[in-house]
């Protein structure tokens, strides 16, 4: 498939990538309507690997220096385009002055249980006290949930009141900005 002139150059391929495409292209040869089992293949390839000689492998090789000329020549005249990072990498910075998000009924058990469970277990590392409470979540009954599930109803309560003034406010500073973006950072996360 024929590339547009921004994107970005192939990466280089191994001698191990060469020998792996070489030996698939044999297989279609000898097995034409056979299917590949990948992992299967994968495996006698490595193995076939593993075992072959250097004199052998030296075909491999040089496709694999080739490519990298290749590549090293197509990058030095590859401009990325302008805007930098897109996609993935791209992340809008919180506002520091924006009010911090509710707590779920989950965070707030936490808050509630963590120092306890952290006493018992000082020798725990941060993963093994997540783990810890989440088993204990599960295990709570609906009468002892609750009361946190109330703590989250006012603490969403509370949140809904200061973004409302925060935009209120911050609307006159600013152009508005896409609310989704903010929904799908997890802050919540930090808490823990």
């Amino acid at each position: 498939m024929p590339r547009a002139k921004a994107d970005k150059p192939r990466g280089r391929m191994s001698s191990y990538a060469y020998f792996v495409q070489t030996c698939r292209e044999e297989h279609r040869k000898k097995h034409p309507n056979e299917a590949i089992a990948f992992s299967a293949f994968s495996k006698k390839c490595s193995e076939r690997w593993k075992v072959m000689s250097d004199k052998e492998k030296k075909r491999f090789v040089d496709m694999a220096d080739k490519d990298k000329t290749r590549y090293e020549a197509e990058m030095r005249t590859y401009v990325p385009p302008p805007g930098g990072k897109k996609g993935k990498g791209k992340r809008r910075t919180k506002d520091p002055n924006a009010p911090k998000r509710a707590l779920s009924a989950f965070f707030w058990f936490c808050n509630d249980e963590r120092p306890a469970l952290r006493a018992a277990h000082p020798d725990h590392s941060v993963g093994d006290l997540a783990k810890a409470l989440g088993k204990k979540w599960a295990e709570t009954d609906e009468a002892a949930r609750r009361k946190f599930e109330l703590m989250a109803e006012k603490d969403k309560a509370r949140y809904s009141r200061e973004m409302a003034a925060y935009k209120s406010g911050a609307a006159s500073k600013a152009p508005p900005e896409d609310d989704e973006d903010e929904e799908d950072e997890d802050d919540e996360d930090d808490d823990e």
